[in-house]
């Protein structure tokens, strides 16, 4: 299904929608699954749309793709431009819905001025700015220099396709990041980031007998981006969950069976489970003991966690074994210690996060459970100083810490040439100028001077709400803002 018409909708069909060819390409890059790492269809569609459009286009050995469209005749003086989206998205859905990211396309549907999508992640992160690419490549009625279309795989799960972008891939001096968030913001600077893992190893020992077993369900909290969302409080599942656990375990004598939740390092946990048992004395106990948890969890979130957060426990059967005791109480510890949130804010940019850290994921195999942190700063010290103070609480608790490689930094630059354009171009078109902004989130920006360091970039979008959760949307009428905003841009670059 592809569209939705109630009464209070406007539009009707995403293909019916302005600027038409925008929608075209956002449209069939729905159609197509393209999860971070299995970006396989979404490069060959690329690859394809290159060649039909008769295109210089290549690929790099990790799947990178980058189409060139020469200057339209008159333009050939203007200097290079890349225009820089990622292909892959967020894989994340509610737990009713089925739906295979690999398999299946994404059903968008409109609901007044926005578009969303049928209990999953929209994908307009960043398929809005692949999208966009393409339609300028595909238009034969704008004016432009020479456009180098670097469309990245991996963004969301490692930046591995930005890292691996060799020199000389590219030769344009502009890059223009078509992955941000916030119409009428335009963005010089984001934080660079890096990721902890912590695992347990346990050993599974006998059901004690005579027990009450339940399970905890933390489910539908609205989660979010952990790098923009990360400020706004709201509720992480795997602090919660843990936060009963840790309780009843001070009360009870508490055995764990299993324990899960979380997913993308770059996501706030929206949902989270716990399989424990107590001594069946103290069943009408625990169960008092949630009630007011729940009171507490309700109160404490009110206003902020309006998506139907819910928190059940209900008795299940004896699971096969338990975690060890000694295991259990060290993981209990360490989940309730790890920090999670905002850690300060900029002493340079009103209102931005300087450094922050999210407790992703909990997972659970036969013998180990793997906790996954990452961490965000703007200051490269502070990055390093919050990522030793996740590893510190999980090596008092006996855990093996591991660091991914992370991603660097982009130090904002208030003097660039584009920033200038950008500005002239919005005042322009709207009568306002934009608004210059950093970003919490991590762009592939900083990698990319990594290996051209004379770069001049800037970051724009429409704007979407919610992104890495299944209430990701985009607001239509800021697209057709973003496509006219990137048009100016393009024609009022200087010779």
């Amino acid at each position: 299904m592809r569209f939705v018409l109630t009464h209070k909708n406007k539009y009707m069909n995403i293909k019916d929608l302005k600027p038409a060819i925008i929608w075209k390409y956002f449209d069939e890059i729905t159609k197509i699954p393209r999860p971070s790492k299995k970006e396989e269809k979404i490069v060959a569609y690329l690859v394809e749309f290159g060649k039909t459009h008769g295109l210089d286009t290549k690929k790099d050995a990790v799947g990178n793709v980058l189409i060139t469209k020469p200057a339209t005749k008159g333009r050939e003086h203007l200097p290079g431009v890349i225009l820089q989206s990622h292909v892959d998205m967020v894989c994340e859905k509610n737990k009713e819905v089925e739906h295979d990211f690999e398999k299946d396309p994404i059903q968008p549907y409109i609901d007044g001025d926005w578009l969303k999508a049928k209990g999953t992640t929209l994908g307009a992160d960043n398929g809005i700015g692949v999208a966009a690419a393409l339609a300028v490549l595909a238009s034969d009625d704008i004016e432009h220099g020479k456009i180098e279309c670097l469309f990245t795989i991996d963004e969301e799960t490692g930046l591995s396709g930005a890292k691996a972008v060799q020199q000389h891939f590219v030769t344009g001096k502009i890059l223009l990041n078509l992955d941000s968030e916030d119409e009428g913001e335009v963005f010089i600077g984001c934080a660079g980031g890096a990721d902890t893992v912590a695992t347990f190893s346990y050993r599974s020992e006998p059901v004690p007998e005579d027990y009450f077993y339940f399970k905890v369900n933390i489910e539908k909290l609205l989660g979010g981006h952990s790098g923009c969302d990360i400020h706004l409080g709201r509720a992480n599942a795997n602090k919660l969950l843990n936060r009963f656990l840790w309780q009843s375990a001070g009360k009870y004598a508490l055995v764990l069976s299993q324990i899960g939740g979380g997913n993308l390092r770059n996501a706030i946990p929206r949902e989270a489970f716990a399989v424990a048992g107590i001594p069946a004395g103290d069943k009408e106990h625990i169960s008092a003991d949630f009630n007011v948890f729940v009171h507490q969890i309700e109160d404490e979130f009110k206003g902020i966690e309006t998506g139907g957060m819910t928190l059940t426990l209900e008795s299940v059967a004896a699971p096969s074994s338990v975690i060890d005791k000694k295991t259990t109480n060290l993981l209990l510890n360490a989940l309730y210690a790890c920090p999670h949130g905002v850690i300060s804010m900029s002493k340079d940019i009103p209102g931005l996060v300087e450094t922050s850290t999210n407790l992703a994921s909990v997972k659970q195999d036969e013998n180990t459970i793997v906790v996954g942190t990452s961490q965000r700063s703007s200051t490269e010290s502070e990055k390093q100083n919050v990522l030793q103070m996740v590893e510190a609480v999980f090596l008092l608790a006996g855990a093996e810490v591991k660091h991914g490689d992370g991603y660097p930094g982009w130090k904002p630059n208030r003097d660039s040439g584009i920033l200038k354009v950008a500005k002239k171009s919005y005042l322009e078109l709207f009568g306002t100028e934009p608004h210059i902004k950093a970003i919490h989130a991590g762009l592939e920006c900083g990698l990319f001077l990594e290996k051209y360091p004379s770069l001049d970039m800037i970051s724009f979008g429409p704007t979407l709400q919610d992104v890495h959760s299944p209430g990701e949307k985009m607001l239509i009428p800021t697209v057709d803002k973003f496509w006219r905003f990137l048009l100016q841009i393009l024609k009022n670059l200087p010779g």
